[in-house]
């Protein structure tokens, strides 16, 4: 193999957590309070919301909940291409 990649490289794969996770929650209220801190205590970063099946533990969903006001990465869908 050539080049800078290497095995247990993940380039972008590790966030880190705000909070211990939430097990149990059944309640959607205590979610969006728990952005709206962390958006509050980290108002220039990227934050996500990842989702787990607690019955075949495995991850069903991720969401980008917030992203900062100076992030220039950020195109219009009418700017986006697929080619």
């Amino acid at each position: 193999m050539s080049g800078g990649v290497t095995c247990n490289y993940f380039d972008n794969r590790y966030w880190s957590m705000w909070k211990l996770p939430m097990f149990g929650c059944t309640d959607g209220a205590q979610v969006v309070t728990e952005i709206k801190a962390c958006t509050k205590a980290f108002p220039d970063a990227y934050i996500r919301l990842v989702a787990f099946d607690n019955v075949k533990q495995v991850q069903c969903s991720l969401l980008l909940v917030h992203r900062p006001t100076g992030a220039k990465d950020h195109q219009s869908p009418e700017k986006r291409s697929v080619a």
